[in-house]
């Protein structure tokens, strides 16, 4: 009974057009703003999975995958961006996935845009100037838009006037529509409209523009009343004045900014620009666009820069010379100050000794290093040093503009003053950590200044903890907080020149051990088995560190079972040789070692698995009445002999929003084997109704697992066709529709709402059951229809089953159907088959025509279409108004018609024993009623 996934896309929602039968693709136009809503109807058994993709219209967005595991894929407010092909996939395990695929089209229409160029240029041999003017109209839409033109009311056409000419530029073919104005005439000065249409496609309505071109027009010119650049210190408000010189018609004033938007705090006003509090944050260029839609915009731009000092650092180089690393007496040493300065070239540097001014000398040379190899430096040079130049040297960084705070640094030269020397204290590397823990890396540092310290990994180029790849340290500690097993490895801290001596860095190595508790497999398993049979667990150790793993325990809830040490092996087992009701449970397996525990958890349990429902067609009806419909309820158990035999089903059933189930058990008699079809009838369900059907297998364990399925009352049209009734009882009579090339249409009743006035002798006095209030469709042939007039009804289109590739016939069909020929003048009823891709070609398949008597005759025919195909009931109207033909309960079922005059019931039962049937009327009823008394 497994079946491979078959698929198909129908749409709802806002849709404005769909084209069904184009040879390459279906698509779905739909306006933008609406809600887009597709339905992927699946077949298959184990029911398969669905998915939604979307592979993007535009280049911009093609990489952009979206899927929804969904049957309805539901898009409200739909953008132009969204539109581009939609698949759906589903797949059971069966054969190749299914796909469909239908691309949506989005329609849209922006405003026009009218921009003005205009050209002057000198004639040959001629003492006059003549003025060109182009209005060129743009607007953004899909479908592609079509222009027109107009000044004042008049409309303008190509070769209408010789002054005026429209054409589309070659290369921007169908995106614009340039209006060009040759030597501009008096005339020619006038308000013009530029109308925007996609021919009222999903009701999009035309949009228009206007521009009124006069001897002042002219392109925008602006100006700014500000420095370039400004520069200000933190803090201070700031205001950007932009005015405009020239431009009609008045250009609008926009202020952007080069690094991106505006400040939050900005204030706008016109064409001026208030940031209230200044940050460095803020600086960059500020530009003020003028835009009148006439020749290019104008743009002028300013620079503002905030002043700033920051990162105050120094370093000690001595002798460069003599390669020390030491300062000695009678040799050479420099200090050098860095800071940031912004603007640089405001920047100044003094330098003290011991608080007292410095000046350059002989002996102490003070320079500023070339802003291109160290920007922001100043050196101290002290030639020949002497006990006297001991002492404590402060370099000052300032900025000439004042108001912000100067950076002071402090450099002690002394005797005592010595390189740096780092150590790692014993009891420090290697360091033993858990998973988890806080941990601190330590560097001792000596030596005078202490430098800071940078701390990397040494193993591995990997980034430190922080994320960056060197981490800084004042006091020479790493501190690591939760701790992860990927930390594990060497960490260098070294020495940086900056607070200390610019000489060769020194290092150490710190070498960082985590442990953590032992990782394990499986986590969870859940082990389904019968009482009486046996059940066999086992963990397995995938890592530990320390991976000499001590001991491990097997328990079931409280109580332990066994327990031992590991030897070689990297698992455990634990056998249940005979499961009884005591027995089952959730077993767990602890392996441990010095930083913890890692659990292995077994689920062993007698619960049935859950039954699978049998998805055959999209809405398997095997009856259909008037006010109530029945539901062929299947489903095929999943893993049936894994655990105990199942006994009975509950089967659990409730109205769609009601909360209370009804429920009642199905007895099974025997064993039910792998992929058996169980089949359940539920009766009596009320039109148009949906409901919950719960399905629970209990075996002598208990309960098993359920599964949920929804029913819902619709059509049942069936895109790969299996079974078709259409007794026209619903509102859309089984998706048939009325042949547009006919004379008149086919019409709808019942003999309990017929007009008093109705025709005598003819007609039926009854739908095909017998019942008053059921349902047909008849053509009516009184006046006004005339003899040979035809009326025609077609069926919805059916996709045949997917052919055998190694068959050599199609699939069959028996196609029935009742009809009513009653009256002296009946004319002829003809029923034809049309193929897909053969529109124009109908294949006779059934014919009558005459008085056939107050009752109603079944027809049959076998039907082997090679491809997806229609129906066509034609009724022709005979020589008077006493011919009404009707037609009731078409059929079409997979299979030869049956020689016999019984109609086949296909229906079979599984393991259940005869058909049963569920009585729902009088509680849903009741349920309803009560629904309403609260």
């Amino acid at each position: 009974l497994a079946a491979p996934p078959t698929v198909r896309i129908v749409h709802s929602g806002l849709a404005c057009n769909i084209e069904e039968e184009r040879y390459s693709e279906r698509v779905y136009t739909i306006r933008e703003g609406e809600t887009l809503e597709l339905t992927c109807l699946v077949t298959g058994h184990p029911r398969p999975q669905i998915r939604w993709t979307k592979t993007a219209g535009s280049a911009s967005d093609r990489f952009q995958d979206s899927s929804v595991f969904n049957e309805t894929l539901r898009i409200s407010n739909i953008q132009r961006h969204q539109g581009g092909r939609y698949y759906c996939k589903a797949e059971n395990g069966l054969g190749s996935p299914a796909i469909k695929s239908i691309r949506v089209d989005v329609y849209y229409l922006d405003d026009p845009i009218v921009t003005v160029h205009q050209s002057i240029g000198e004639a040959k041999e001629q003492f006059y100037y003549e003025k060109t003017v182009f209005l060129r109209c743009v607007a953004n839409s899909n479908p592609p838009v079509r222009y027109s033109w107009r000044r004042g009311q008049e409309v303008l056409l190509q070769g209408s006037d010789k002054g005026v000419e429209i054409y589309e530029p070659f290369f921007t073919q169908g995106e614009t529509k340039i209006l060009k104005l040759k030597n501009l005439r008096p005339q020619d000065y006038a308000n013009y409209s530029c109308i925007a249409s996609v021919r009222n496609v999903c009701s999009i309505p035309d949009k228009m523009v206007s521009f009124r071109l006069s001897n002042k027009t002219a392109s925008p010119s602006i100006k700014l009343l500000v420095d370039d650049p400004i520069v200000v210190n933190p803090g201070e408000a700031i205001t950007l004045v932009c005015v405009t010189t020239g431009g009609e018609p008045a250009p609008s004033l926009t202020w952007v900014r080069s690094a991106g938007v505006l400040p939050d705090r900005t204030v706008l006003n016109g064409g001026t620009l208030t940031i209230p509090a200044i940050t460095s944050e803020d600086s960059g260029t500020y530009s003020c666009i003028a835009n009148n839609n006439v020749g290019n915009p104008a743009k002028k731009s300013t620079n503002i820069i905030v002043r700033a000092l920051k990162k105050g650092r120094f370093w000690i180089t001595p002798d460069p010379y003599h390669k020390d690393d030491n300062i000695q007496i009678g040799r050479e040493v420099k200090i050098s100050c860095q800071v940031e300065a912004i603007p640089s070239e405001e920047l100044t540097f003094s330098w003290f000794k011991n608080g007292r001014p410095l000046r350059s000398s002989e002996r102490m040379v003070i320079t500023q290093t070339d802003p291109d190899v160290s920007p922001g430096t100043t050196n101290l040079d002290i030639i020949d040093l002497k006990f006297t130049d001991f002492g404590t040297y402060t370099c000052v960084a300032s900025l000439k503009g004042g108001g912000i705070s100067d950076i002071s640094i402090d450099v002690n030269i002394s005797s005592s003053t010595v390189p740096p020397n780092l150590t790692v204290p014993q009891e420090k590397s290697p360091l033993v950590t858990r998973e988890g823990d806080t941990i601190e890396l330590q560097c001792q540092v000596t030596g005078k200044p202490k430098p800071i310290i940078l701390w990397s990994r040494a193993d591995k180029e990997v980034a430190m903890p922080d994320g960056a790849l060197q981490t800084e340290s004042y006091d020479g500690i790493l501190r690591i907080v939760n701790v992860s097993r990927e930390m594990t490895g060497t960490y260098r801290c070294q020495t940086s020149q900056y607070n200390g001596f610019n000489v060769k860095p020194r290092e150490a190595l710190v070498q960082l051990i985590v442990q953590y508790p032992p990782a394990v497999e499986p986590a969870f398993l859940e082990l389904r088995q019968g009482q009486g049979r046996g059940v066999t667990m086992s963990c397995r150790v995938l890592r530990a560190y320390p991976t000499r793993v001590l001991s491990y325990e097997w328990r079931l809830g409280g109580r332990v079972l066994r327990a031992g040490q590991f030897d070689l092996q990297d698992s455990t087992e634990y056998t249940v040789s005979s499961l009884s009701r005591d027995s089952y449970g959730i077993y767990n397996c602890n392996i441990i070692n010095e930083a913890g525990a890692g659990r292995c958890s077994f689920l062993v349990t007698g619960k049935a698995y859950a039954p699978e429902f049998y998805y055959d067609t999209y809405n398997p009806l095997w009856q259909n009445r008037p006010r109530v419909y029945s539901y062929s309820l299947q489903w095929t158990q999943m893993n049936p002999s894994a655990v105990d035999r199942i006994l009975a089903y509950r089967l659990g059933i409730r109205q769609a929003g009601q909360q209370r189930w009804w429920e009642q058990e199905i007895t099974v008699n025997g064993n039910i084997q792998k992929g058996e079809l169980i089949t359940y009838n539920l009766t009596e369900l009320i039109k148009p109704e949906a409901y919950e059907v719960r399905l629970t297998p209990i075996t002598r364990f208990g309960e098993g697992d359920s599964t949920i399925r929804v029913i819902k009352y619709s059509a049942p049209v069936n895109p790969h066709l299996r079974e078709f009734h259409c007794g026209f009882e619903d509102g859309n009579i089984c998706l048939f529709t009325q042949d547009d090339t006919d004379n008149f249409d086919w019409t709808k009743q019942s003999t309990a709402t017929r007009d008093t006035k109705y025709t005598p002798n003819t007609g039926p006095n009854a739908d095909r059951t017998g019942s008053k209030e059921g349902f047909y469709m008849y053509i009516e042939t009184s006046r006004p229809r005339l003899e040979g007039e035809k009326a025609r009804l077609v069926s919805p289109v059916f996709s045949v089953a997917p052919k055998n590739p190694y068959g050599a016939t199609n699939t069959a069909y028996c196609f029935s159907f009742y009809y009513h020929m009653y009256g002296q003048h009946i004319g002829s009823l003809n029923v034809y088959l049309r193929l897909k891709g053969q529109t124009a070609i109908e294949n006779p398949l059934w014919s009558s025509s005459g008085n056939k008597g107050q009752h109603w005759n079944q027809a049959r025919v076998n039907i082997n279409p090679p491809t997806s195909f229609q129906l066509i009931f034609e009724g022709i109207r005979g020589p008077g108004i006493e011919g009404d033909i009707a037609i009731d309960d078409v059929s079409i079922v997979e299979g030869e018609c049956m020689k016999s005059d019984q109609p086949a019931n296909n229906l079979r039962s599984g393991a259940v024993g005869p058909l049963a049937h569920i009585r729902l009327l009088p509680l849903l009823i009741l349920m309803s009623v009560l629904s309403h008394q609260r």
